[in-house]
């Protein structure tokens, strides 16, 4: 792993270094508050020999001899016997382990000090037992030096420093058990952060993604809280991050194959409650959004959705078309969104599978290519069921949408594999649900917002067209008129209605015999802007 690599793992798991840092901090500021305050008071002991000489080099041997003691005597000082001299000349009630236990001896090397220092709960306890174990030490060390045969000891021991009453417990140490927990909260945190992130398999990020399904990442949703209440944007008056992403989106199945981009595609996902059906709504209106024509197919047969999203009718459609109880033209349902018609499921039909796989539905899906710019096909999830792999072969491709930190990386696998197995094209991915955090990632808004103090234009009604400028044209030989073809019937839609869909490009090329007009009197359409674009009209049906 690379320093990136960490960093983001840091970002990603923030949340879990942040609470293993407070609980830890939280324990060891709790476990100071419940500790009993302990208390130490000190006397400090000096070691010297008995000899009274005043040689130089006997006063050295003298000091020498003391240091040797001095580590001798720390030893005997934390040691029962002392102890049991202390409690009987205090008259105390406790055993001489115990008071053993709460005697602390050091000493500095190269000198005859040693520091007693008496720990206890009580800090008047404390002072009284570090005095009484010096001045019972002194006289244990008299009698320790004495020759058998009496006369002068060879050492004594003296209290330089009687012991005071403490000013402050020296037990437990706040600040410094703080500290300490939130050093080990924090290198904790980040153990587990990092441990969670290798034991990972879910998808989180573009790379990963497009590294393990093998075709292009067509596109990255971000973490829109909206869509929970409306799933349908209004790409008209919306310059959000999630909009412009299905405009990225629009952009990229455009450019899949420059000559012949992808008319008919089916949206699918390998498990459900990743985002497939919004996205599929969505993108069928933000192709809308440009001027085409799409059809927008509920093909979940078992739990459709595209229908209640919309507040359409579910109860004729797909499914009714193809028992054969019904035309196509019959079922579909305009939209509040211009240039969008949509083919709700119909009754659920008890074999979808069957349904979806026949001869009809391939029927279906031609006579919706040929009268629709876009056909956008909302199927089911890959691995519970068959569905979208079978509806996907009548398909011009699927787009696999997967959740970011939901999708397995083992489910996308298998989901491509299905449709892999029965030649259905994959044309890409999308991660859905990415995190946002500011100019860095999705949000466009942050960063390039529309500019809110110049004067909007405002749709016209669809009763009224944009003026365009007027041109005059030079004199010219008229046109031979072509014949009209045949095989199309009068459209439903008035002539005087705007479009800039491919069908309307196509009957101006039939109705002047030509496909550009150059030369022949045609002038350009003067195609109007975004926002005074009308929905292309309807090609009629053909049988």
């Amino acid at each position: 792993m690379e320093i990136s690599d960490y960093v983001r793992i840091l970002r990603a798991r923030w949340i879990v270094i942040v609470l293993t840092t407070v609980i830890a901090a939280a324990a060891s500021l709790v476990f100071s508050l419940v500790s009993t305050p302990v208390y130490e008071a000190c006397t400090r002991l000096y070691v010297s020999t008995g000899s009274s000489s005043s040689s130089v080099t006997e006063v050295y041997q003298g000091n020498l001899a003391s240091q040797q003691r001095v580590a001798s005597y720390t030893q005997l000082l934390g040691g029962e016997s002392v102890a049991q001299r202390t409690i009987d000349s205090l008259g105390l009630s406790m055993s001489p382990s115990t008071l053993a236990s709460k005697v602390r001896t050091t000493s500095s090397p190269d000198t005859v000090l040693i520091d007693t220092c008496v720990s206890d709960a009580n800090p008047t306890t404390a002072r009284d037992l570090a005095n009484g174990i010096g001045a019972t030490f002194v006289g244990f060390v008299d009698d320790l030096e004495t020759p058998p045969g009496g006369g002068a000891a060879l050492a004594k021991v003296s209290v330089v420093e009687p012991a005071q009453v403490p000013a402050g417990p020296v037990s437990p140490k706040t600040t410094r058990n703080l500290a300490l927990g939130v050093a080990v909260g924090l290198l904790l945190g980040i153990a587990l952060a990092v441990i969670r992130d290798r034991l990972d398999n879910t998808i989180k990020d573009r790379t990963a993604l497009a590294d393990l399904s093998g075709v292009p990442v067509v596109g990255v949703v971000p973490f829109d809280k909206t869509i929970k209440e409306e799933a349908a944007l209004s790409f008209a008056e919306s310059s959000s991050g999630t909009a412009e992403a299905f405009r990225e989106l629009r952009t990229n199945l455009q450019f899949l194959e420059v000559d012949s981009p992808p008319r008919v595609i089916v949206v699918t996902s390998a498990v459900p409650a990743e985002g497939k059906t919004t996205t599929a709504v969505n993108l069928a209106l933000v192709l809308a959004e440009a001027g085409h024509h799409v059809a927008l197919i509920e093909g979940d047969l078992r739990r459709p959705r595209v229908s209640k999203y919309l507040g359409l009718v579910g109860s004729v459609g797909f499914s009714t078309v193809l028992s054969g109880q019904a035309d196509v033209q019959e079922v579909l349902q305009p939209t509040k969104f211009h240039g969008v018609d949509v083919l709700a499921s119909g009754p659920l039909p008890p074999n979808p599978s069957e349904l979806l796989g026949s001869e009809a539905a391939r029927t279906v899906m031609d006579t919706l290519r040929a009268n629709f710019d876009y056909v956008v096909v909302d199927a089911p999830p890959l691995l519970p069921v068959t569905d979208a792999s079978v509806i996907t072969a009548h398909a011009d491709g699927a787009i696999v949408v997967t959740r970011h930190g939901h999708t397995k990386r083992d489910e996308l696998t298998r989901a491509l594999g299905n449709l892999t197995q029965v030649g259905a094209p994959i044309l890409g991915v999308i991660l859905t649900m990415a995190p946002s955090r500011g100019k860095r990632d999705y949000d466009y808004r942050h960063y390039y917002e529309t500019d809110t103090t110049v004067a909007r234009q405002d749709a016209p009604s669809a009763a009224v067209r944009p003026a365009a400028p007027v041109v005059v044209p030079e004199p010219a030989p008229e046109p031979t008129p072509a014949p009209a073809p045949e095989a199309y019937p009068a459209p439903r839609y008035e002539p005087t209605r705007s479009h800039g869909g491919r069908a309307a490009r196509r009957q101006a090329e039939n109705a002047n015999g030509n496909g550009n007009g150059n030369g022949n009197g045609y002038e350009a359409e003067q195609v109007p802007s975004r926002s005074t674009m009308r929905p292309p009209p309807r090609r009629p049906y053909q049988s």
